[in-house]
């Protein structure tokens, strides 16, 4: 076969994969509203400050407009804003999305298409990242495909947040500073510029992105000794922890370590106190056995062929016997190896180790089947580790390893120093899954190298797992898995952009939008705003409204769920929307 009909090949593979790809995360993409911490998004990138800390000329008269609402707001407006909504965090993202918002507006669909943009541009730069660093088109494609499906990646992407940008950019980073150790490279300034840009923008979209950069670093000890390379990135990484030390020295990040410790305080006395009904999930003291309990699915989401399984992995028993059965098959697998011709039962024996014990699992089978093929398959993994026998290549995997678990354990270090659990969370780790997902290619290129009465029954387990992972998928895109989309039951389209859509329709001079009072609990200083009346629902109403708009509005101290129309002529009142509590306050 020819070069050429080789890179058309491969032209049309990652054609058909970045076609998935994008379908998979555009698909519903605006159906359920906005939920909390994307209204914080929307706010923070107009510079609104929620519950008007930065509007109080606004909402402190009886009645207010959507232009004195949109009244133009300063640097110093979005730098509050980004203070009082998200502790200093991830003001490259907001402003990214600020001018996102100016191109394409600001309903649901156009916010989160940023996210959707993002984690699809992912995916050819993970194609690329492989095919240069690893030289290989097979196992390029190979990962591309894992992760054009992978969960995670596709829930992040429905979420108007900083999550997709900063997979997308500390994968770039990663991209760049390989490419800086390479020969030809090495006196390139405009690569060290772009590394040292990518650095600034990763960690000003999210700060635990600085995990990414440790990894960078203790490859650096590990393996590079070159005087040069040192000398470049070590100014290459002083001028750009200089300019985000701007950020804290002058902008929103000087308030950040004080908030994260008063946090840490906060949730630490929940856990000594009420870990299970306190309003923000599951938050246990840190102990060992704690830790390593919240962290296990995280683990085993991380990578592919486990995904899932630690929320469905149910009884000591079955899993006992779904660990004894892959042991077993991995034992033949190693056995048989380089058997050219083996007995019947010799070809049968890896697939009878994985279904005969199929009756005796109690519940979730075809999860404990995947559970039992997923050991021998790890133990492809450690083969293909061990058996590089080319340096560079070595390098690199352990590189990937590195990728792969620093960012976790950076979390479960911070989890002891904290006290509690609560941040064991894999959003913020979630930097790891492009590097995972590459050991995980490499395990299924190794499974196809094999004989087939070795590989088929892993490959079969494996379809089953993809059947599983079609499924967590539907969830999600039914908003009704909460590991992923934080909800167990499926919001409703937005609702203050349904309000606002009504108002206008609706409203005629001399008309008046009365909005409910109702108060989401302050926890600390920065979420007071002194207000009489909570202003929250008003905001992300006339968010949506016109910016011209003159229509009079107020907030009614005795009203909780209820924004209401009342006719200037007759005192009549249309109900808008019933907030019902907090059914439709997501």
């Amino acid at each position: 076969m020819s070069l050429t009909t080789n890179n058309l090949r491969n032209v049309l593979f990652l054609s058909g994969i970045l076609l998935l790809t994008f379908a998979l995360r555009v698909y519903r993409v605006g159906t359920y509203g906005i939920f909390f911490d994307e209204k914080s998004t929307l706010l923070i990138s107009q510079g609104v400050c929620l519950e008007a800390a930065n509007q109080k000329e606004v909402f402190t008269k009886t009645y207010f407009t959507p232009k004195e609402f949109w009244a133009e707001k300063d640097l110093g407006d979005f730098i509050e804003a980004n203070i009082r909504g998200d502790i200093g965090n991830s003001p490259a993202y907001y402003g990214v999305l600020w001018l996102w918002i100016q191109l394409f507006g600001l309903d649901d669909t156009a916010l989160r298409m940023l996210s959707v943009v993002f984690s699809t541009l992912t995916i050819p730069l993970l194609y690329v990242f492989v095919r240069r660093h690893f030289r290989s088109d097979t196992l390029a494609l190979i990962t591309a495909a894992i992760a054009a499906i992978e969960p995670f990646f596709v829930a992040y992407s429905h979420m108007a947040r900083n999550y997709s940008m900063t997979f997308f950019l500390t994968l770039l980073s990663t991209h760049l500073f390989l490419l800086l150790l390479e020969e030809k490279h090495r006196r390139s300034w405009g690569l060290y510029a772009g590394y040292g840009l990518t650095v600034v923008a990763s960690i000003l979209s999210h700060y635990l992105t600085v995990t990414v950069f440790l990894c960078h670093a203790l490859y650096m000890l590990l393996y590079v000794r070159r005087t040069r390379i040192w000398v470049g990135l070590s100014i290459t990484a002083v001028l750009a922890l200089g300019l985000v030390s701007l950020w804290f020295l002058f902008g929103g990040g000087k308030y950040t370590f004080f908030t994260l410790d008063y946090q840490a305080k906060f949730y630490r006395q929940f856990a000594l106190t009420n870990p299970y009904n306190n309003g923000f999930g599951l938050i246990l003291p840190a102990t060992v056995g704690n830790v390593l309990k919240r962290s296990l699915p995280i683990w085993t989401d991380l990578v592919f062929f486990t995904n899932g399984l630690g929320a469905n992995l149910l009884g000591y028993r079955n899993a006992l016997v779904a660990v004894v059965s892959g042991l077993a098959a991995t034992f033949f697998i190693h056995r048989n190896w380089q058997v050219t011709n083996p007995s019947g039962f010799g070809k049968a024996a890896v697939a009878l180790c994985l279904l005969l014990p199929l009756p005796v699992y109690t519940l979730n089978r075809g999860h404990f089947l995947v559970f039992s093929a997923a050991i021998p398959l790890y133990y492809l993994l450690a083969r293909t580790l061990l058996e590089e026998h080319n340096r560079e290549a070595r390098r690199r995997i352990v590189f990937l390893l590195i990728l792969s678990t620093v960012p976790t354990l950076f979390l479960l270090l911070m989890a002891f120093r904290s006290g509690h659990t609560y941040g064991i969370t894999q959003r913020y780790s979630g930097f790891s899954f492009p590097y995972a997902t590459i050991l995980v290619a490499m395990t299924f290129r190794k499974l196809a190298s094999l004989k087939p009465w070795l590989s088929l029954p892993l490959a079969g387990a494996m379809v089953v797992q993809v059947f599983f992972i079609g499924l967590l998928l539907h969830r999600i895109y039914g908003d009704s898995d909460p590991k992923y989309t934080y909800f167990g039951h499926p919001r409703a389209a937005n609702p203050m952009l349904r309000a606002a859509h009504r108002i206008q329709e609706l409203y005629q001079p001399g008309d008046t939008i009365v909005y409910p009072n109702f108060r989401r609990k302050e926890y600390t200083e920065i979420d007071k705003n002194n207000l009489p009346v909570s202003v929250l629902d008003a905001q992300l109403v006339n968010v949506y409204l016109p910016k011209e708009a003159e229509y009079l509005q107020r907030i009614d101290p005795r009203e909780q769920d209820k924004i209401v129309l009342v006719r200037g002529r007759t005192g009549d009142k249309i109900t808008i929307f019933d907030f019902q509590g907090t059914t439709y306050r997501y």
